[in-house]
């Protein structure tokens, strides 16, 4: 059986699903793997875990983003089998993505498509 840990503290008790993205910032965020963190009740929602720690919360984000640009790292313009690949995501997945996006001839721009994924912005420290 595989079991899940606190990727925090280590624990493997009340394993908790946060969305570093949070869902009310980019819906099209909450089924994406790569936007999870499992957090235990206490680093998730204790006063060091980044719903009541706004520092926590930026570096978690800030993470994120970096993954985002390493994935995207290759060129300024993707496809959709691009981008569905390289976020193991489906169709529907893609689509609720990439559907407020401008598609270029080249394909979706990079640098939009990561803002649209960080829930509108990109983040500078």
């Amino acid at each position: 059986m595989n079991y899940l840990v606190c990727e925090e503290c280590g624990r493997n008790e009340g394993i908790e699903l946060h969305h570093i993205i949070f869902k009310s910032q980019s819906p099209c965020m909450a089924n994406i793997e790569i936007n999870f963190k499992y957090l235990c009740y206490k680093c998730h929602r204790g006063n060091d875990g980044p719903h009541l720690n706004r520092v926590k919360d930026l570096e978690y984000k800030y993470r994120l983003q970096n993954k985002l640009f390493e994935k995207f790292s290759s060129k300024a313009y993707y496809t959709e089998e691009e981008i569905r690949k390289l976020l193991k995501i489906s169709k529907g997945e893609a689509s609720k993505i990439l559907k407020k996006l401008k598609v270029y001839k080249e394909g979706y721009c990079k640098i939009e498509l990561i803002q649209r994924l960080m829930g509108g912005r990109i983040y500078a420290k």
